[in-house]
């Protein structure tokens, strides 16, 4: 995945985050540190063999894997921590972060334990000029009774830091009309709604999130391109679309959406995203397992041929389609990197 080297006139600009999950930042020394603390011996070098796949499948039991070290709340707290100063090391001052509440309910933890620890970890941060909000995420292969079950988790816990509920795992698995009812019930806790639709799956899962579910993000949708209709849907309708390049790269899920084996990134449909008038914001997904940063997500997107005025676009869509008051997306927009 090679890449040019990104304009400093963007480099240097302060930037959001709006799709990256919280277990996909651990870094392999921190993978080993967390495995330790449990009893078992792992080197960083373990974990970077786990941390490569060539499809989506191997990606999931990864994820799995990583996250089966994070057993107690101080184990939440470390990654936090971590995944703090790598957003502060790469100008963002504002991030809305997917917290995989699914997962820790299948391993029957305390979801606000975890969070209350979360939040101590990273407050800190924020007198360094970083500002974390947090999205609760079931899984969607766990169907739709577990992920009311994260809704109420989220009532439970009760903090404004919590701005919104979402859904990813596998998309070919359970129907999108069966989760109406939790995403109803996600509205009436006042949780704006997300859900991982086109990454694997075709361009009939994006319309079914917007159609079916009143989703106001979606998280990769990279199969519109496949659909002339859907892409003037997003576009007129300002649906925003949560674009991470190199985790599609290295899931496979991009090879699959192009029917090509052996694509390049610079073959990622986002500039023709961006140049339909789509809302596009840049992300990483799960930075640490895809061996990317912000930065170098900016910096493909430069290789694609993106102008310097369309990144600088998709810099501020970080910030104007937050979940953010309109007041504070100025101020940590503006604040000095």
């Amino acid at each position: 995945m090679s890449t040019r080297e990104l304009p400093a006139g963007i480099a240097e600009l302060s930037k959001a985050e709006l799709h990256v999950h919280l277990e996909g930042s651990v870094r392999p020394a921190i993978a080993a540190t967390l495995a330790k603390r449990h009893g078992i011996t792992l080197t960083e070098a373990d974990v970077q063999q786990r941390y490569a796949y060539t499809n989506f499948n191997q990606f999931i039991d990864a994820f799995k894997w990583v996250t089966s070290f994070l057993r107690e709340p101080a184990d939440f707290a470390l990654i936090a921590c971590d995944f703090a100063q790598q957003l502060i090391a790469q100008n963002v001052t504002y991030a809305e972060v997917t917290l995989s509440v699914g997962v820790m309910l299948l391993r029957h933890q305390n979801p606000q334990a975890n969070f209350e620890a979360i939040l101590a970890a990273t407050e800190p941060f924020e007198s360094k000029g970083l500002r974390l909000n947090w999205i609760f995420d079931a899984v969607r292969q766990f169907g739709p009774d577990r992920a009311a079950e994260v809704v109420d988790w989220a009532r439970l816990c009760h903090s404004p830091r919590i701005v919104a509920f979402g859904i990813g795992g596998d998309e070919l698995q359970v129907e999108t009309k069966q989760f109406r009812r939790v995403y109803a019930r996600a509205a009436e806790a006042g949780l704006r709604r997300l859900m991982h639709a086109g990454e694997v799956g075709g361009p009939e899962k994006i319309r079914e999130a917007i159609e079916l579910l009143g989703v106001e993000r979606v998280g990769h949708g990279i199969a519109a391109f496949r659909d002339p209709a859907l892409m003037d849907l997003l576009a007129e309708r300002r649906i925003v679309l949560e674009v991470c390049p190199a985790s599609n790269f290295r899931t496979g899920a991009l090879a699959s959406q192009l029917r090509n084996p052996e694509p390049s990134i610079r073959d990622h449909p986002l500039p023709q995203f961006v140049r339909h008038g789509i809302a596009v914001v840049l992300s990483t997904d799960d930075p640490s397992m895809f061996h990317t940063s912000l930065r170098e997500e900016y910096a493909h997107a430069h290789a694609m041929g993106l102008r310097d005025s369309e990144l600088a676009q998709m810099v501020e869509n970080g910030f104007t389609y937050s979940f953010l008051a309109r007041q504070e997306r100025h101020k940590l927009h503006f604040r000095p990197a």
